[in-house]
């Protein structure tokens, strides 16, 4: 799981082609810039889409969200008012499988132009010895939260490398819905993948040399971020942030947390810390946040998500012993 993978350049050129594809068959679709104030108005399922179509649209573009800040994604529920927004939008921007609700009302909305994130990078397995997930060697039986083809892990934005791709699939696609301002479109992508390139190299850089390499967290988001890094992820519980722990997952953790070194239990802030605190009471160990990004919030640790992330970078040194 922990093999280093660097993304070719062919890659990040597929997925403009991607990209560009995911609007290909939408020849009857409406307008650019049909709102009243003639900007591109782009729909996002939640945040790390959100944040994509502001950075690359920009002036151009009007951005709206269907996960308010505070709303933990996964749980999101879609009223039909919402249902409409999106079949009115000229762009929807989401990744298939994270939210089920939201599958549901793309699908129900008739909306033509959509951009499926997970089409844009390459989706993988990850094993971990979680609740809900098979140990690594078992296969994937032990996976039944129904993520994507084979438990596809949708949490692509946290590796930024795979999230370096999305933004040029998206900057494709907005692209191609307004034409009249490409140019700016593909500048604004060029500049937001050069950041997610320099925030990549500080990750690679800050997690090189650390005095542990497994790092125990409520919510199993982070399998590209560890693979990218050389860590181990161990989640309490699996994909979905709700699941309950077993026992006896609870009782392999505090073994594990003393065969590995394990200083620190991280809880995120749109969810429950319940899991975490009773972890790290039972095994005498600290507790600290890393975030998912999937939203932000007054709780979170940074405005947006080059800031939360180089929390996330931060919280990790020392939780692993950065040397």
């Amino acid at each position: 799981m922990n093999v280093r993978r660097l993304i070719p350049a062919t890659a990040l050129a597929a997925s403009v082609a991607l990209g560009a594809a995911a609007l290909t068959a939408c020849s009857g679709a409406s307008a650019a810039g049909s709102g009243k104030d003639g900007k591109l108005d782009v729909m996002a399922s939640f945040y790390p889409m959100q944040f994509l179509a502001e950075q690359i649209g920009k002036d151009h573009v009007k951005v709206s969200t269907l996960t308010k800040p505070g709303v933990e994604p996964h749980d999101l529920e879609i009223t039909p008012k919402q249902t409409g927004q999106l079949g009115e939008a000229d762009v929807v921007l989401y990744l298939k499988t994270l939210q089920p609700a939201v599958d549901k009302a793309v699908a129900q909305s008739g909306v033509k132009n959509i951009v499926d994130a997970g089409t844009l990078t390459k989706l993988e397995a990850h094993g971990t010895s979680g609740h809900d997930h098979a140990h690594e060697g078992e296969g994937e039986a032990g996976h039944d939260h129904g993520h994507g083809e084979a438990g596809e892990d949708p949490h692509i934005w946290l590796d930024p490398a795979k999230y370096a791709e999305v933004a040029k699939g998206v900057g494709a696609a907005l692209e191609k819905a307004d034409p009249d301002h490409a140019a700016d479109y593909r500048k604004n992508t060029d500049e937001l993948v050069g950041k997610l390139t320099a925030l990549d190299t500080e990750f690679e850089d800050g997690l090189k040399n650390t005095a542990s390499k497994t790092f125990i967290t409520t919510h199993s988001a982070f399998g590209y971020l560890a693979e990218r890094y050389g860590l181990d992820q161990e989640g309490i519980s699996g994909v979905d942030p709700e699941s309950e722990p077993s026992p006896a997952r609870m009782k392999e953790l505090q073994a594990l947390a003393k065969q590995e070194n394990v200083s620190t239990v991280f809880f995120e802030t749109l969810a429950s810390d319940k899991t975490a605190q009773s972890l790290a009471t039972d095994t005498g160990l600290k507790t600290d946040v890393l975030d998912p990004l999937e939203g932000i919030t007054g709780k979170s640790q940074g405005a947006d998500y080059f800031e939360v992330m180089r929390s996330n970078l931060k919280n990790l040194q020392k939780a692993l012993g950065a040397k």
